[in-house]
């Protein structure tokens, strides 16, 4: 397996906003080896970035089932990702963007190795925030395997969180989520659809790289995972998630 040349290939997908046929079409990927294709990409479209903030996908059990697999993904975004408030999303810079509401930790310590739980993260955990998921997979009609989506980066694009609140006193799995666009339903959730809880999805990532021999420093930002379904957006459309006891963030589209 050429890392290098499949590395490139996506970030010449980013960089040109041209779908691509799924790498596995044409090569075998475990999912270990995606990685090592997240990696290079990130690299060349992001040298030197801190890689920071981090999105979470396949926390459903539903949707682990669907792709054969059980366990989440991991993804990081690049330098330039963020989206402030009241900024709006230029959906003609992506390809295909779809848009999805997540539960964000901040958290205050390092956390690092194989035995790290859902208390630990929520002993690190600094703040707790609403967000907005922006994916946008390089592979057309979001046709892909898991190494596929893995390698791109868990399709990650853009983000915006809203303002941060304490987790204490807040039961994060019975949270409810609504999801609007336009101003109309979506969908709803509660915070117990990311692996029975989000902070037990947090914990899989610090142990997963853990088994990369990696730890996840204090300052980072996770994006624990779908509450809900991903919508797709386009100009003219607005996207807004409220979290009881946690709030709300919306983002229009141009």
């Amino acid at each position: 397996m050429d890392v290098a040349r499949l590395a490139m290939t996506l970030a010449d997908a980013v960089r040109a906003g041209t779908a691509i046929p799924p790498l596995t079409d044409e090569v075998d990927l475990s999912v270990e080896q995606a990685y090592e294709v997240q990696d290079a990409t990130l690299e060349l479209l992001d040298p030197g970035g801190s890689h920071d903030v981090v999105k979470l996908g396949l926390t459903s059990r539903a949707k682990q089932e669907q792709m054969g697999v059980d366990e989440p993904l991991y993804g990081r975004f690049v330098s330039g990702a963020a989206l402030d408030l009241g900024d709006t999303l230029d959906t003609g810079a992506l390809i295909q963007p779809r848009v999805e509401p997540e539960i964000a930790f901040l958290l205050g310590e390092e956390l690092a190795g194989p035995g790290v739980t859902a208390l630990h993260v929520l002993a690190a955990t600094r703040a707790v925030m609403p967000a907005l998921d922006v994916l946008d997979s390089r592979f057309a009609g979001y046709r892909f395997t898991l190494p596929d989506v893995v390698a791109d980066d868990a399709s990650a694009a853009r983000y915006l969180v809203g303002a941060p609140v304490s987790a204490t006193g807040i039961d994060l799995a019975t949270v409810g989520c609504v999801f609007e666009r336009n101003g109309e339903l979506v969908d709803t959730a509660a915070g117990a659809a990311v692996l029975g809880h989000p902070a037990a999805a947090v914990a899989w990532f610090v142990r997963k790289l853990a088994e990369r021999g990696r730890v996840v420093p204090a300052g980072t930002l996770v994006l624990a995972g779908s509450l809900t379904a991903a919508v797709p957006v386009a100009p003219g459309d607005s996207v807004r998630i409220t979290v009881d006891r946690i709030g709300s963030v919306e983002l229009a589209c141009t």
